[in-house]
């Protein structure tokens, strides 16, 4: 089987674990999760298999997979290796990002926009990782890169489902395109403080634990992604 659908997989299965499409507590078995991503049930077993490694997912014999409900500790704990990352990382990308390396990132930011109006949250969630990504990328640290990566793979954005049911998810985004004119203007202080505040969106609402949300979020649907 190619590498490519196993991977293709196991970035799906995470995305939809982070938007909650997958929920904590439920039990999945490979074959239907196979046949919502219209891929066999090989792929789909490797990526519970690598997700189980990872702690997020609990094989049950004969019976599936469970993913792993992440307390309130283990995700601020998450969020405060990220803020320690991240925050100072996208000041460096400031004072090197070229005007081309900005520009490239405004579709990206224009998709983040859209997927939030549309309620397209595994989407969203896919459009934001790509995005944050790639701006750290331009500090030139791959590792980093991949471990902010891993560190939001094990977020669980529960709350993006009733803020989408209550059209209050688009008014929650921080605006993409704002941090790209921080960027493209070379100002590390504004960067910086942006990202501060994306993180706490994250940790306040996204999640659902703030006080704009306090049930977590509906059963969703697993997208191809």
């Amino acid at each position: 089987m190619p590498d490519s659908i196993r991977a293709r997989v196991l970035v799906t299965l995470r995305e939809a674990m982070v938007a909650g499409e997958l929920e904590p507590g439920a039990i999945y078995s490979a074959p239907a999760l196979a046949q919502r991503l219209g891929v066999s049930a090989t792929p789909v077993r490797e990526a519970m298999m690598e997700l189980t490694r990872e702690g997020l997912v609990e094989t049950l014999r004969h019976r599936g997979y469970r993913v792993v409900a992440l307390g309130d500790v283990a995700l601020e704990e998450i969020l405060q290796i990220r803020e320690l990352v991240e925050v100072p990382t996208v000041g460096r990308v400031a004072a090197l990002a070229t005007a081309a390396q900005v520009e490239a990132l405004r579709p990206l930011a224009d998709r983040i926009d859209a997927t939030a109006a549309a309620g397209e949250l595994q989407a969203f969630v896919a459009a934001d990782t790509t995005f944050h990504t790639e701006v750290l990328a331009i500090a030139g640290n791959e590792r980093l890169v991949e471990e902010v990566r891993r560190l939001r793979g094990m977020s669980r954005l529960l709350g993006l489902q009733k803020l989408h049911e209550e059209g209050r998810l688009a008014a929650t985004i921080c605006e993409h395109h704002e941090l790209l004119d921080l960027l493209a203007a070379a100002d590390a202080p504004g960067a910086e403080a942006w990202m501060r505040r994306h993180l706490q969106h994250v940790r306040d609402i996204w999640s659902g634990r703030g006080d704009a949300v306090s049930e977590p979020a509906d059963r969703g649907t697993v997208g191809a992604g």
